[in-house]
């Protein structure tokens, strides 16, 4: 045989799969990276499978180192965390990992490549093309029976220069039918003439275009009205206007309502506005309220449209600066959201910690409290990640059932903020989905 007829005879060959689990449930664990001695790195897809091809590695005994956020092997007596396998083509080892963080991953919702190693191995094909691989943290609403879905600064695989004007899809009000892996959503994005997703909120000024404090409110006709509050940013982050905007359904594009402030040297404090997450609310008196917070709310107003656009009808509300966690130290939160839990017939947060360690923006946290202005209990830590970032988590309140005690939420994964790692393949800058169990023993202190 030529040297010529070998290579493409290894070429052909299939790869040797490495398939990732977390001992005791066997589920698989997405986001864990195997490594060679040699620095080549394969990162397990969302059905926690890598597919190992390279030539030098088959028929020899090979190292794997073994890490992923909240998941490990034990480590040998040199501390090497891994273990040695065979590779040869076609064949399959399984690891066990043990799962050190409470809530438990379940996997990648935005990006290209959720299934790209299985696809390889020819297990799980891709569903459908993906035109969006990067995109920035998510608000969702229900409104007009669906779920309408607004991502940030967005990634595209054409230039290295994306969409920043916000990305939209749509999905079904069930898009998650059961919270177990492997997962996938099917978004409905919306998308330009031929068919790649576009911008939906190209507001006037220079600089990107941020939303945040989607909603989908009535108007005094009755007719829900999708709003949302618009910032025009400048370098390096700076938000130097804020104004409101609502969905026309006809273009299916963000219009400006009314601008409320912009950067001037008589005015160079932003006041309050409804941004953040937006939360429905029923008070003791049976009135009907949106609660805007990041993650506690800070803002409130009447549910109503009318109410929405009219800074009179805005009521200021003083989240706490900080909580205790469970162990007594102060945790002060940054971004995250709340939402009414139906099992556990409380409201729970989870957010992000402000320099907090080991990563700065990296460590999660849980709460709980009787009413959503608080007081709040201890916090608990649910996720951490060592030197990446975690930001913006989103509590998916539309998957709450009142017999199970499953909460599902999604966070910004990026090394933004972080000490200059390495950024992940596929998983860097897009939505990663987790899962806590609140019949956990761990989150006890919590109800304290």
């Amino acid at each position: 045989m030529s040297v010529l007829a070998l290579f493409r005879s290894q070429a052909a060959d299939p790869p040797f799969r490495v398939r990732v689990v977390e001992s005791g449930s066997g589920w698989p664990v997405p986001l864990v990276e195997l490594r060679t001695t040699h620095h080549m790195r394969w990162i397990t897809d969302n059905t926690g499978l890598a597919a190992l091809n390279a030539p030098e590695l088959m028929h020899r005994e090979v190292w794997l180192f073994v890490q992923g956020p909240g998941y490990s092997v034990v480590p040998d007596g040199f501390g090497m965390r891994g273990l040695r396998v065979r590779p040869t083509p076609g064949s399959t080892v399984t690891i066990e990992v043990q799962r050190n963080i409470v809530a438990r991953r379940l996997g990648r919702l935005t990006g290209g490549g959720l299934f790209g190693e299985s696809s390889l191995c020819g297990e799980f094909r891709e569903r459908v093309a993906n035109d969006v691989w990067g995109c920035d943290s998510v608000q969702i609403a229900l409104h007009r029976g669906q779920l309408f879905w607004v991502w940030g600064d967005t990634t595209l695989p054409h230039y290295p220069l994306g969409i920043f004007h916000a990305t939209a899809a749509r999905t079904s009000t069930n898009p998650i039918s059961r919270p177990e892996p492997p997962i996938w959503i099917m978004y409905q994005m919306i998308t330009n003439a031929d068919g790649r997703p576009r911008a939906v909120a190209q507001m006037p000024g220079d600089g990107p275009t941020w939303l945040s404090g989607l909603v989908s409110i009535p108007d005094r006709s009755g007719q829900p009205r999708l709003v949302a509050t618009y910032a025009k940013i400048k370098p390096p982050l700076e938000v130097y206007r804020w104004g409101l905007c609502v969905w026309n359904e006809n273009d299916s594009t963000f219009e400006p309502l009314k601008v409320i402030w912009t950067r001037s040297e008589l005015s160079s404090q932003a006041p309050p506005v409804p941004d953040g997450h937006a939360v429905p609310w029923r008070d003791d008196q049976g009135r009907s309220w949106i609660l805007f917070g990041n993650p506690f709310p800070f803002l409130r107003c009447p549910a109503t449209f009318e109410a929405w656009q009219d800074p009179a009808s805005w009521e200021i509300l003083k989240p706490p600066e900080a909580l205790t966690s469970a162990e007594g130290h102060r945790v002060q939160p940054h971004s995250g959201s709340i939402a009414w839990h139906p099992w556990l017939k409380r409201w729970i947060a989870v957010f992000v910690e402000r320099y907090g360690k080991p990563s700065a923006f990296g460590e999660v946290w849980y709460a709980e409290a009787d009413h959503p202005l608080g007081p709040w209990g201890r916090a608990v830590k649910i996720l951490s990640h060592d030197n990446y970032t975690f930001y913006n988590p989103r509590i998916h309140a539309e998957t709450f059932r009142p017999e199970a005690p499953v909460l599902l939420f999604e966070g910004t994964y990026s090394r933004e903020f972080a000490d200059r790692p390495e950024p992940t393949p596929r998983y860097d800058y897009n939505q990663v989905l987790y899962r806590l169990d609140l019949d956990d023993p761990r989150l006890q202190p919590a109800r304290k």
